[in-house]
């Protein structure tokens, strides 16, 4: 009998907590650390995979992603040996994609040949910005040159490179935004994430800006505008959005992510990594301890993650809303009920379809571009109070 999340798919996430600086916008579990016993984080990493791999004998495994943090500082004889006691645990599909994520220093993009030798064959490069300035006050530790350098050095040992891009920076005007995008995109890419910025608490620009420090973002029409220009962009360039910040080449979509978005199972290891585990029917959060030396120390008495939680149907429900109206292919109607046990409201549909927020064919539901500017509303509409 196929359990619901094989529809989704089946992902391993696995991440690297350290870093070379923290970025004044990052929210992610990344911290700064002077010295890093990698040989006993690999131990750590292979000790934990074969405890994940002991609760879903015989999945078939799709996709890889080592995130963070910044991967690319692991030693790729450590990425090497996850690689292989990864394959060793689990069938894979044939196409397995390995992505990992990657700073485009030059001290980075001289490991790339050691990492696709490892078995990594897709790399994501947090490049946010063509302008030295802005790479500046984003804390990146890259130039324009040495970020444009080390994306021709990824295009040479990798078929599928992905890049970010951050927009709606200070002092950003639409005609600047356009033609740095016009730029990224003449590059040989064959996916691009683009983010606008966004100020979150318990971040170095969270504190600035609480303290009326942040000057120059976007207003709200502003940032309306230029997220309706980078749609209309990457349109005319082959790139449309198949999701609400990612855009690809027909083909080129991020397999990992759309694990996420279809709602399937995927496993977290490591430091703060969560994850989404359906077992003996059940699906499950998990989510591991955040403190770095808190999850290593765990290891070895099997205490890395928090009390797992049991999610019930409605919670399943809204996440598969959440997740799935985020991608354009949207959601199938059906396996929405299958899961809640009850259908959409008829009424919410016919209204959001009547302002042209949404779109139903037959067992679908996608949300219209007009839809996707205020998609948190338009979920909110659909989810039963």
């Amino acid at each position: 009998m196929t359990e619901d999340w094989q529809q989704g798919g089946f992902g391993l996430y696995i991440h690297w907590p350290f870093c070379e600086a923290k970025c004044p916008y990052c929210d992610f579990n990344s911290h700064v650390s002077r010295s890093i016993d990698q040989a006993a984080w690999r131990d750590a990493y292979l000790v934990e995979l074969a405890r994940a791999a002991s609760e879903t004998k015989g999945r078939v495994l799709n996709a890889v992603f080592f995130g963070g943090g910044t991967p690319s500082l692991m030693d790729p004889d450590t990425v090497a040996d996850i690689i292989s006691a990864i394959r060793s645990h689990w069938p894979t599909s044939n196409d397995l994609e390995i992505t990992l994520e990657a700073n485009p220093s030059s001290v980075e993009a001289g490991r790339f040949a050691a990492f696709r030798q490892a078995g990594v064959n897709r790399v994501s490069m947090g490049i946010q910005a063509l302008n030295d300035m802005d790479l500046k006050r984003l804390g990146r530790l890259h130039n324009t040159n040495e970020a444009l350098a080390a994306f021709d050095i990824a295009r040479a040992h990798f078929e599928r490179v992905s890049f970010d891009l951050i927009y709606g920076r200070q002092n950003q005007t639409s005609d600047d935004w356009k033609k740095e995008l016009k730029q990224a995109l003449t590059l040989a890419i064959d996916h691009v994430s683009l983010y606008q910025l966004t100020i979150e608490n318990g971040t170095a620009f969270g504190d600035r800006y609480a303290r009326g420090k942040l000057n120059g973002l976007p207003s709200e029409d502003l940032g309306a505008d230029m997220f309706q220009l980078t749609q209309e962009v990457c349109d005319l360039h082959g790139m449309p959005a198949y999701e609400v910040s990612n855009h690809a080449r027909d083909g080129a979509q991020s397999r990992h992510n759309l694990i996420y978005w279809r709602y399937g199972d995927y496993i977290g290891i490591g430091p703060g990594a969560h994850g989404r585990l359906t077992l003996a029917g059940q699906k499950f959060a998990t989510e591991c301890y955040s403190n770095p030396n808190r999850w290593l120390t765990g290891v070895a008495k099997q205490e890395t993650e928090r009390p797992r939680e049991r999610l019930s149907t409605t919670e399943q429900a809204t996440e598969f809303l959440l997740m799935g109206l985020r991608v354009k292919e949207g959601i199938s109607l059906s396996r929405y009920e299958k899961i809640s046990g009850a259908p959409l409201s008829k009424d919410a549909l016919d209204h959001l379809s009547d302002i042209g927020m949404i779109e139903v064919t037959g067992d679908r539901l996608v949300v219209k571009n007009q839809g996707v500017m205020v998609l948190n509303a338009v979920i909110e509409a659909l989810i039963p109070h």
